[in-house]
């Protein structure tokens, strides 16, 4: 008789084949035309349906990369608590979970639903001692821009991806945006899920700093993981999973990331996650620095118009700088949660030195 793991090696191999044909449909090719709409569509439907594929890279090498663990996305809560400064070490204990999930917010306008997701890792981490940084947390992430044409998802027009402290644009083949204050660096693809009925965008980080970009800008180099949005979260069985599913958590949800914003011991400041030099972080390697990963009220691109937190507190006002809109921007927010806090945001981006991740 087979054991239980033996069952769930076999569930591994059929869903890794399943999604190996999914992956055969990657296109650059614009979605079909939606359909009418129906009923109003929840915030949490329309997050779980743009989730992106998602392709994180992963490096086994070194003690840093815990086996390829350091790589693994997961939520800031888990070991346990919510105490970011002891992220680092714990990643690394036996009895913690590396369950992948993301995080998403949605903020609306009479013209557009944005979304931003946050996928989170507990190191941003190297395996050489020259030049490079190492440091507690790290959450990098991807802001879609969806116009609400009457249909129940809408149409996705553009991407804004975070690698460190750099913004990258991309739009869907087809998109009726172009390149505005900032040029468009590449074409959004898409690919079909196992796990649902939809084409999801599709976007890639790089293994040890965990840069997000569009795929294939960054892509798997070896081992690596393929997440896919869905409904459970499930934990990588080895670091070259290539059907892993992940779970979305509101930042809005009561208690959430959002209501956390002013807990000391996760933030050590407005959207800076705290983090210390605990552990062997810098071990072997240029340095561990403090305090350097950002939530996305915190990502910034410094040589851009938008401030400090503005992707996401404020994407219609970073949609209307990056990119050309033939249709307009309705510019006034029928919800954004973000915006109870927008004074004192500016304020902090106003005032606050830039955090690097």
């Amino acid at each position: 008789m087979l054991d239980h793991r033996s069952t769930l090696r076999r569930s591994r191999v059929a869903r890794a084949l399943t999604a190996a044909g999914a992956a055969a449909v990657l296109v650059a090719a614009p979605l079909a035309a939606p359909t009418p709409a129906v009923a109003a569509v929840s915030r949490a439907d329309l997050a779980l349906r743009w989730a992106p594929i998602h392709h994180q890279d992963v490096d086994a090498t070194g003690t840093h990369a815990l086996g390829g663990r350091s790589d693994y996305i997961t939520r800031v809560d888990f070991d346990g608590n919510l105490d970011g400064r002891d992220n680092w070490d714990r990643a690394g204990q036996s009895g913690t979970s590396l369950a992948a999930h993301a995080y998403y917010s949605v903020v609306e306008t009479s013209s557009h639903w944005y979304i931003t997701y946050l996928f989170f890792h507990p190191r941003d981490w190297t395996d050489h001692p020259f030049f490079e940084t190492e440091h507690e947390n790290d959450g990098e992430g991807v802001l879609f821009a969806i116009e609400r044409d009457g249909s129940t998802y809408g149409v996705l027009r553009a991407a804004v991806t975070v690698a460190h402290s750099d913004f990258f644009s991309y739009t869907p083949a087809g998109s009726t945006w172009t390149s505005g204050r900032e040029s468009v660096d590449g074409t959004l693809q898409f690919q079909a899920s196992p796990h649902d009925t939809f084409p999801h965008p599709v976007t890639a980080q790089e293994a040890q700093g965990h840069g997000l970009k569009a795929y294939p800008q960054y892509a798997i180099n070896g081992d690596g993981v393929v997440y896919y949005p869905s409904t459970v979260a499930e934990t990588p069985s080895d670091g070259n999973d290539r059907d892993v599913r992940y779970q979305l958590i509101d930042i809005f949800a009561t208690g959430g990331l959002w209501a956390q914003r002013a807990n000391a011991s996760l933030f050590a400041g407005l959207g800076t996650f705290a983090g210390d030099t605990s552990g062997d972080c810098g071990v072997g390697t240029w340095s561990c620095s403090t305090n350097s990963a950002n939530a996305p009220w915190g990502w910034d691109d410094g040589n851009d118009v938008p401030a400090r937190g503005e992707l996401a507190s404020d994407p219609a006002k970073l949609s209307a700088e990056y990119f050309t809109v033939p249709a307009g921007l309705a510019r006034t927010y029928s919800h954004n949660p973000y915006a109870t806090a927008a004074a004192a945001l500016a304020e902090a981006a106003r005032t606050a030195p830039p955090v690097v991740d």
